[in-house]
């Protein structure tokens, strides 16, 4: 039996990533480079609220916007 992990192409920011098929979205922030605590994330054109983000498993095709949080409280897209 292999225990390789499945990659997954997802989306973020339009355009094309590949994660672990074993991955949440805390551990993508982490990945892309980004502070969770100074983000704003769409999920499949929904905002996901932060309280769900440790249960959300990132899966094939999935569909992300991140904005990042800058100086004075604005939003900037990230990508």
């Amino acid at each position: 039996m292999s225990n390789t992990t499945q990659q997954i192409t997802l989306h973020v920011n339009g355009e094309s990533h590949t994660c672990s098929s074993q991955t949440y979205l805390p551990q993508l922030l982490e990945q892309l480079g980004l502070n969770p605590r100074l983000v704003a994330v769409e999920y499949n054109s929904e905002i996901l609220h932060r309280q769900f983000w440790s249960e959300t498993q990132i899966k094939q095709g999935d569909k992300l916007e991140i904005v990042t949080i800058v100086g004075g409280g604005s939003l900037q897209g990230k990508g």
